[in-house]
């Protein structure tokens, strides 16, 4: 039984657009990767793509984000230096066993 039935319409190039409800459901936007399973008895099963880097982490930050800005609430931008700072440490490679650098207060 389905939840939501929809048709698409194959173009000349063999591309289909998502119905919206569809996108919605899986969670996808623009640059989303989705994947598609053919079974053996012809039924296409169309689901998100786990991207191989994908944090649940900042999934769920993504997510919060995207309702507030859905919400119309005001995103604010980080200051260039606390951007550039980030970056640079999400290009560390850092094991549990190295030590920290700096003070750190808990």
């Amino acid at each position: 039984m389905s939840i939501i039935n929809e048709v698409a319409t194959v173009t000349a190039k063999g591309q289909i657009t998502l119905p919206k409800s569809i996108r919605h459901a899986l969670g996808v936007d623009v640059g989303t990767k989705v994947a598609f399973e053919l079974d053996e008895d012809g039924q296409v099963v169309v689901s998100r793509a786990k991207a191989e880097h994908e944090d649940p982490a900042i999934g769920a930050f993504l997510d919060l984000l995207a309702s507030e800005i859905q919400a119309g609430r005001h995103v604010q931008v980080i200051p260039d230096d606390l951007a550039q700072d980030m970056l640079e440490h999400a290009r560390r490679e850092t094991g549990p066993g190295e030590d920290i650098e700096g003070d750190v207060n808990l």
